[in-house]
């Protein structure tokens, strides 16, 4: 049936009293459970088969199937465990990012009260159908959209779906968005009575669960991996199918060089890479998780250190997420309220100066009318929470902490002046008022509202002069994304004036300013974002004027810079959304609209949200931070990532952690390809110099077990670089050996190679056992490398690394003097002079490692998409463009 009922049947519901109990089985029965859509599950070896077809996995399996085909049960047995642990975790992770749609599920009501048959009635969330009429009251989270057909001071926060940090008033007959109510928003304040519209699927929670169904993507590092791993697999093949021809041609035995081909392809194939990416993405999951980022996807890890495009919301992320009275207007001058949340200490500050209530008799008597005509409550902290708890409407919560700090005591007020009459706030007046008794016998009204309901000559008895100060401070204060209350009261002899003149001939006390103010460091870290090549971008809910100042505010957008909407965006009149930084009143459709606008112009995009509405986005971008103290499960439920601390700053020390590991990888991936390289070329030329078959098969994968293994792996651990965060990120379209990481590996494979034949060539010419000499020289020259390969030399920040080359030195030296592994590997015992030229020429592959480092450094991050941020940047990412 339709989500929507007509008019006419909604207002016959609620005037009979709801639906009949037979009408609201029916409608069950055919509408089904009032559920979220449950997302078909897939099959368990579904999801094996997606891991495996991972081509670098693929290489893997074959890697498997030589080293078994080679009798290496040993070596198969390593290469398989690190498939089945990779596959494992994948699955693990696919599984943990279905489970947003199940917190969608959990955010739904799970009672309701529901007038049927003219009786009242809780029932469960899931057996609210349309049609339905359904009581609201504080603290009540709405479990369907509806109709507001009565309302009494009805207040809704709605942040978590729209982003909008102001709560909103509800009445019947209003516009649509002030008129109903969605799914899953809380009753701030009041009460009032909703015909259901839309349920399960069709409601505004159903609508973002449907966008949750896309699935993840992947990481920039995965992208790379599956190019590299297939470009890896094509050129092993061929160069095993040369060393096996050459062989043959020369007379070599079939056996002998199809073993000897096959134990080339799996020592050119670094199957400890899996394990190097597993420990350096585990590594700094746990370095985060102690930066208070909690990872939830091992791969988001390295995401962050590629990401070009931060996409940030507003509330409860740049800004505190709480309302705060920051500025004061009376006709005798301005001050500014200093303190944090709604806790009580913190001071007012005029011309610098901290004043008091006694001091400053014109800020008193305005924040004074302001506490009497106010709704609210503050709670200290109790049950283990740290912070003052706002309890009603946070705007009237904000004047109560601006009173306490000023001196105020809002109890006093109330026994001086008690409350008799009020008239309450309605959306087409704008303004409250309350009416006291006065300690002599007569009344004290009380008027707040906004501005342009305020000052008006009906309203106020003061000169248009100064009708005309305080609207231009009015309007000031909405550019720099204030909400404005005008303050006004009058004093009457007696209750002789019918209530339609207390809101006339008022005197106007001031103005004051309330926003959700910036967090502390949300400066500092916008601007580290721009020193680090990274573009931010506010994509809020929240209004145009608001989003501009605080983006103004925090350096994201220039002075007078543009505002783009998300009624633009509908319209198509916003022009190319990858050429705004501002984004406001956007839907969250709109939101992945707009991240997926970066991504599809090649950015790497990171989204950070805490509500309903920013999951689908979280879902949908490269990597999704969600908050973790005010954030909702939904939102982290679709992150990849959740900041525990809810501080945006967390991100820039998390983006540092990725970047180590992308830095990490390469380092491993250029000593792994160097050493695979040297071997593949020693087998090729070693024949020419007189050398048959340099290496035996079990020699082959013995060296690679060494190499490879624990030394390659504790590459993996080290430390970041501390220019890191000066540089722009990788380019995303960069190969995870550009930026001329192949130029530097056929360096140290060549000088591999040279010093190796060298070396068998000397061993031959003076009667040595030329092919043990070959066997060491080339294992104990790539360890060399890989001390040379160090993030910061001559340190002991990577402890783990010295030792896993000793003992791969001291395995290697085994091979050759230990009568056991002399069988296993063919090996001959050397002179022990022999053993120390091999050490002097290991020694000598760490100085050229760290020389190479500096006649073939690496590329600066090329021009590339980042550069296209940098046009629409405030100051853009200026080395990016200068480089």
């Amino acid at each position: 049936m339709e989500a929507r009922v007509g008019v006419e049947e909604s207002r016959s519901a609620a005037a009979s009293g709801g639906l009949s109990g037979n009408e609201a089985a029916q409608r069950l029965k055919d509408i089904g459970p009032n559920a979220l859509p449950a997302q078909p599950r897939t099959p368990v070896w579904r999801r094996v088969l997606q891991q495996l077809r991972d081509p670098l996995i693929v290489v893997l399996l074959v890697a498997a199937a030589l080293t078994i085909a080679t009798g290496d049960f040993r070596d198969a047995a390593v290469v398989l465990f690190v498939i089945t642990v990779n596959t494992v975790v994948g699955i693990v992770q696919e599984v943990r990012a279905e489970e947003a749609v199940a917190a969608l599920s959990a955010m739904s009501a799970p009672a309701a009260r529901v007038i049927r048959d003219g009786v009242e009635r809780s029932l469960p969330a899931a057996e609210v159908v349309p049609g339905d009429l359904v009581l609201l009251a504080e603290g009540d989270i709405a479990p369907a959209d509806g109709d507001v057909v009565d309302a009494a001071a009805l207040l809704l926060d709605e942040s978590s779906l729209t982003g909008e940090s102001v709560p909103v008033e509800k009445a019947p007959g209003s516009e649509l968005s002030r008129g109903t109510v969605s799914a899953g928003t809380v009753v701030v304040r009041g009460h009032g009575r909703v015909v259901v519209t839309a349920t399960g699927t069709r409601s505004a929670l159903g609508r973002i669960a449907s966008l949750l169904g896309a699935a993840p993507v992947l990481t920039p590092l995965q992208r790379r991996l599956v190019g590299f791993g297939r470009t890896l697999a094509a050129v092993t093949v061929v160069l095993c199918a040369v060393v096996l021809a050459l062989g043959l041609i020369r007379g070599q035995p079939v056996e002998l060089m199809i073993v000897a081909a096959i134990s080339l392809a799996v020592a050119a194939v670094p199957e400890s890479l899996p394990a190097v990416v597993t420990l350096a993405l585990a590594l700094g999951a746990r370095r985060m998780a102690e930066r208070h980022a909690i990872v939830r996807r091992l791969p988001a890890v390295e995401t962050l250190g590629s990401i070009t495009v931060l996409a940030t919301d507003k509330t409860g992320t740049l800004t505190e997420g709480r309302m705060a009275a920051e500025q004061l207007w009376t006709p005798r001058g301005e001050a500014t309220v200093a303190g944090t949340g709604y806790a009580p200490q913190g001071r007012v500050l005029r011309a610098g100066q901290a004043v008091t209530a006694s001091g400053a008799p014109d800020l008193a008597a305005l924040v004074s009318a302001a506490l009497l005509c106010n709704d609210a409550a503050l709670e200290p902290p109790s049950d283990g929470r740290t912070e003052w708890q706002a309890l009603g409407d946070p705007t009237e919560a904000a004047l109560l902490a601006a009173g306490a700090r000023l001196g105020l005591d809002r109890a006093a007020l109330d026994r001086e002046l008690p409350r008799v009459d009020e008239v309450p706030f309605e959306p087409g007046r704008k303004r409250m008022t309350t009416v006291h008794h006065r300690p002599d016998g007569g009344l004290h009204i009380v008027c707040k509202g906004a501005p342009e309901s305020m000052l008006r000559p009906e309203v106020l008895a003061d000169g248009p002069d100064l009708l005309a100060r305080a609207a231009a401070h009015a309007e000031e204060l909405a550019r720099d994304g204030h909400r404005v209350l005008a303050v006004a009261t009058r004093d009457l002899e007696a209750r002789s004036e019918r209530p339609e003149a207390w809101e006339t001939q008022l005197s106007l006390l001031g103005l004051i300013g309330i926003l959700d103010p910036p967090r502390s460091t949300s400066a500092a870290t916008i601007a580290a974002c721009e020193q680090a090549g990274i573009a931010p971008v506010l994509i809020t809910g929240d209004h145009p004027l608001t989003a501009r100042a605080l983006a103004e505010r925090l350096g994201i957008a220039s002075g007078g810079g543009t505002v783009t909407t998300g009624e633009q965006i509908r319209q198509g009149t916003a022009g190319e959304l990858t050429g705004m930084r501002v984004f406001a009143r956007t839907t969250p459709e709109q939101k992945l609209d707009i991240v997926q606008a970066w991504r599809g112009t090649g950015h790497v995009v990171a989204m950070t949200g805490d509500g309903v509405n920013d999951g689908p986005a979280l879902r949908r971008a490269d990597i999704g931070i969600a908050m973790g103290q005010r954030g909702t499960e939904v939102a982290r439920q679709a992150a990849d990532l959740v900041l525990a601390d809810d501080n945006l700053a967390t991100v820039v020390s998390a983006v540092e952690e990725g970047r180590r590991v992308y830095a990490n990888v390469r380092r491993f991936l250029l000593y792994a390809l160097a050493g695979g390289t040297a071997e593949i070329l020693v087998m090729l030329l070693g024949p020419s110099l007189g050398m048959p078959l340099p290496l035996l098969p079990a020699q082959i994968l013995w060296i690679n077990l060494l190499t490879h293994g624990l030394p390659g792996v504790a590459l993996g651990a080290e430390p970041v670089d501390p220019e890191v965060m000066h540089h722009p990120p990788r380019p995303p379209e960069e190969s995870v050996l550009g930026a001329g990481l192949w130029p530097r590996i056929l360096v140290m494979g060549a000088f591999v190679t040279a010093v190796t034949l060298v070396a068998g060539v000397w061993a031959r010419e003076t009667g040595r056992p030329w092919q043990s000499m070959v066997f060491l020289v080339l294992g104990a020259t790539q360890l060399g490398v890989a001390i040379g390969s160090r993030a910061r030399p001559g340190s002991l920040a990577n402890p783990f690394l010295l030792v896993a080359v000793a003992a791969a030195l001291g395995l290697q030296a085994a091979g050759v003097y230990l009568p056991p592994l002399q069988a296993l590997l063919g090996t001959e015992p050397l002179p022990l002079t022999d053993l120390a030229i091999a050490a002097g020429l290991s020694g000598l592959g760490h100085v050229v490692m760290r020389l190479q480092r500096w006649l073939c450094p690496e590329h600066p991050p090329g021009a590339g998409p980042a550069d296209r941020v940098g046009a629409v940047s405030r100051t853009g990412p200026v080395k990016w463009l200068s480089r």
